[in-house]
């Protein structure tokens, strides 16, 4: 990882130009006590940052931000980065958090879908091109620049898979375009690439002892013959081998937002995935499209539903809380029994969402989500029987 070598040469540089002989050391906020799990065995190491992120960090409430500590592997994950169809501009928010990243300094950033706005049949090729133009200049030329790998997987807005009557892409150009894109070797996302053969839409990569599985989930369907490679793909070595996995796609297996909470807007036969996830052991599947963040899980699988930075916040089911913009950074310590650890922010405030500010699961149309602190045993009769009545005893299972 160059975060820190990055860092200290611009920080010399600043220094230089501008005299500043302190340095500067943002004020990190205490975590306020929850049952989430921060230990960590390595700590962070607060170098100078450049200009952008010590105004950014100077300007949250009462100038303090908090700072999770370090652990073995760390990942910025963030998800649907679009505007309004066709825009070639982002939020401010989109900004913010590409320029908060030297704070958190992440081993990799990895993004679960929607990085340009299209899915509409009315635009054009200059339109598409225009686009992903946006996003390199935005987005993946400042995580190149500074050497961070950037994993990420496709989605609706990005290159959709959704199918015609004949079986045909609708939006066949803009698959094309975005694999163009991704295999210009000028935009060369800085992965150790396992299996690239069908990159950008089914790819293995891995970091440390961390494997990585990316599958097409820009639409519902994953085909048979696709599913058949994910198998023997977690099947590996590389996989089985590894320390720990995780597989990202765009939609998720189980719906936790309102306004997603149908087919279509999650994976089809999500218990049947989840089954075959768990049965080579992966630990966290990082999805998006939801546009709400919940940490989730079910049986043995985490569900990481990544917040967004784009347009579109969208409230959770089963709440009244507002809908918030998010980044969580993603800690993992093999030492620790859970692996990983989320600390997920606010990114309008940088406040921290807390576990105990969310629901604590989510029912919705094809199947419940506990929040990842809870278990099945520490639901109530009244709770249970909630979830039965909506969806019947089995799907209740977990």
């Amino acid at each position: 990882m160059n975060w820190r070598r990055f860092l200290l040469v611009l920080g010399l540089g600043i220094l230089l130009a501008f005299g500043l002989a302190k340095g500067f050391r943002p004020r990190l906020a205490a975590r306020p006590t929850t049952g989430q799990s921060h230990s960590s065995t390595v700590s962070t190491v607060v170098l100078a940052l450049p200009p952008k992120t010590q105004a950014i960090l100077a300007s949250a409430p009462g100038g303090k931000v908090f700072a999770p500590p370090r652990q073995t592997v760390r990942l910025a994950v963030i998800s649907d980065l679009n505007s309004a169809y066709g825009s070639t501009t982002y939020e401010p928010e989109v900004s913010k958090a590409i320029q908060l990243l030297p704070f958190w300094q992440p081993d990799l950033v990895i993004c679960s879908g929607d990085m340009v706005a299209g899915q509409s049949p009315k635009l054009s090729k200059q339109q598409i091109k225009a686009m992903w133009a946006a996003f390199d200049q935005q987005v993946a030329k400042p995580l190149r620049d500074a050497k961070v790998p950037y994993g990420f997987t496709l989605g609706n807005h990005d290159a959709s898979s959704a199918l015609d009557r004949k079986k045909n892409y609708l939006f066949q150009q803009e698959r094309d375009l975005a694999a163009a894109y991704w295999n210009n070797p000028a935009h060369a996302p800085g992965l150790d690439f396992i299996d690239r053969q069908q990159f950008p839409f089914y790819y293995s990569f891995k970091y440390k002892n961390v494997f990585f599985l990316v599958w097409d989930g820009s639409s519902s369907h994953i085909p048979a013959e696709k599913l058949a490679w994910i198998e023997t793909t977690l099947a590996g070595p590389e996989a089985q081998n590894a320390e720990m996995r995780i597989v990202l796609g765009h939609l998720p297996l189980y719906s936790v937002a309102v306004g997603r909470n149908k087919p279509g807007e999650v994976m089809e036969n999500a218990d049947q995935l989840r089954a075959m996830l768990e049965k080579y052991r992966v630990h966290t599947y990082i999805s998006g499209h939801q546009h709400a963040y919940y940490p989730g899980h079910r049986g043995q699988l985490q569900l990481l539903h990544t917040g967004l930075l784009g347009s579109g916040p969208r409230r959770l089911l089963n709440s009244e809380l507002p809908p918030w913009k998010t980044l969580t950074i993603l800690d993992i310590n093999f030492q620790n029994p859970d692996l990983t650890t989320y600390t997920t922010y606010n990114i309008k405030t940088l406040d921290l969402i807390e576990y105990g500010q969310l629901p604590r699961w989510i029912i919705g149309h094809n199947g419940i989500v506990l929040r990842r602190d809870i278990q099945p045993q520490d639901l109530n009769p009244q709770e249970l029987a909630l979830c039965e009545s909506r969806l019947g005893k089995r799907p209740c299972l977990l």
